[in-house]
């Protein structure tokens, strides 16, 4: 059974406002599948993928030739778009010629941050939007409205949310993460192959088209060494020490994952309110599953040292998700400052509202959970809508002044069902 993936509603919707709509995300988290599903819906629309040699050699070989061949199709998806950058002025130069809605759909397995010709190419002409592996609420066929609701003016009460969920299955959720193929085959193979030739691609092959590096070797230890720093300052600096890596290139590689999607640092909030700020980022991968297989405790991460970190970083992953298709438009930071307050999750509304989220792995909860939701309320004053403690207990509880503490479930628990 096809999962439906919640952010179709702003790929369609792109569709009929932009020439070119571009979806990126890591490899495997489902693009050509979503992409395959549009076309099969759309009258006059094609799916071709670069992944196949004899198309990435002729597209190659004469790009304005190969789009001029495809003229009349409606809807054109290519798929993997990034292995051909000759292809990039023809496309500029196609739609100004002709910039009806909806004529591109571009998949790619690099950030477009990373694509400075296509951007520069595309400029004014093109919506960008990010595919993540599956949500909590996807697998469960509900769209989650958790970020809606937090800086709607909504209460809450025990009602809006189904019975929580135990540690064992938050963990279990943890070590499966979302990779369709891992989710798909949870519970009749071993992940670990399946990650082991993941990581494998993404080095061999997309990281060696985004840039000649000699020392690919050196990728499996780093990537293993952020797996045990994710929830923590990013300390380029001892990382350099602790892997060896020159401190330049430690910078280039880190860029590379965070080119392919596969190291998601949270960069810090900070504003000129005369307190003293940490500005480092903290470091974060793409998936929990991911995370576990590095640090190899795939079968024991209820009990593993790394829980609390993973657990947050679970938080985080759901929450980027679902930035990508909730009506709020927002970013996500961290907060820390130099005498140790601090809070998991800053998300900054465009109108300037704040909501702060801290997770907690524990069942209870005490004062002190929440000094860093209340020092931060202090800091930004009327910026502050909410504060949120997600805790693994049972309860909705109200904590504070526009501060609850919410199962961590309610992440994908406020939601409305999917179509």
């Amino acid at each position: 059974m096809l999962i439906a993936r919640h952010i179709k509603k702003q790929l369609l919707s792109a569709l009929k406002a932009s020439p070119v709509v571009l979806l990126t995300g890591a490899r495997q988290v489902g693009k050509s599948t979503l992409v395959k599903e549009i076309v099969a819906k759309e009258s006059g629309a094609r799916y071709i993928t670069f992944d196949e040699p004899s198309v990435l050699l002729a597209a190659k070989k004469d790009p304005s030739g190969f789009l001029e061949g495809l003229a009349d199709i409606r809807i054109l998806v290519l798929d993997e778009v990034q292995r051909v950058p000759e292809l990039y002025l023809p496309l500029k130069l196609s739609v100004d010629e002709n910039r009806r809605a909806g004529r591109f759909i571009l998949t790619g397995s690099t950030s477009a941050l990373f694509l400075p010709e296509l951007a520069d190419a595309m400029v004014g002409r093109m919506a960008i939007h990010t595919l993540f592996p599956f949500s909590q609420g996807e697998l469960e066929g509900k769209t989650e409205v958790f970020i809606d609701w937090c800086f709607s003016n909504k209460g809450l009460s025990e009602d809006h949310l189904s019975a929580s969920v135990s540690k064992s299955e938050i963990a279990s959720r943890m070590s499966t993460g979302g990779f369709p193929a891992v989710v798909s085959g949870a519970k009749h193979s071993n992940s670990a192959d399946w990650f082991e030739s993941y990581m494998q691609t993404i080095l061999s092959r997309d990281i060696k088209d985004l840039a000649n590096v000699d020392r690919l070797l050196e990728f499996p230890s780093l990537l293993s060494l952020l797996a045990a720093r994710i929830g923590t300052l990013t300390n380029l600096s001892e990382i350099s020490r602790t892997t060896s890596i020159p401190l330049n290139s430690l910078k280039r590689y880190l860029a590379l994952l965070q080119a392919v999607f596969i190291y998601q640092p949270i960069p810090p909030w900070h504003a000129n309110f005369g307190k003293r700020l940490v500005k480092s980022s903290k470091s974060c991968l793409l998936d929990t599953g991911l995370v576990c297989h590095l640090l190899q405790i795939e079968n024991n991460v209820s009990h593993s040292p790394y829980y609390g970190h993973l657990l947050e970083t679970f938080v985080i992953n759901e929450l980027r998700k679902q930035i990508s298709w909730n009506n709020t438009r927002c970013h996500l930071y961290h907060w820390r400052t130099h005498e140790g307050d601090e809070v998991d999750a800053v998300l900054e509304a465009s109108n300037g509202k704040i909501v702060a989220l801290e997770v907690k792995a524990a069942s209870t909860i005490s004062a002190a959970d929440i000094s860093g939701l209340s020092r931060f309320a202090q800091l930004v004053g009327n910026q502050f809508h909410r504060g949120i403690l997600l805790y693994q207990g049972q309860k909705v509880i109200p904590l504070a002044k526009n501060i609850f503490a919410l199962p961590v479930s309610a992440l994908w628990r406020i939601s409305q069902p999917s179509k």
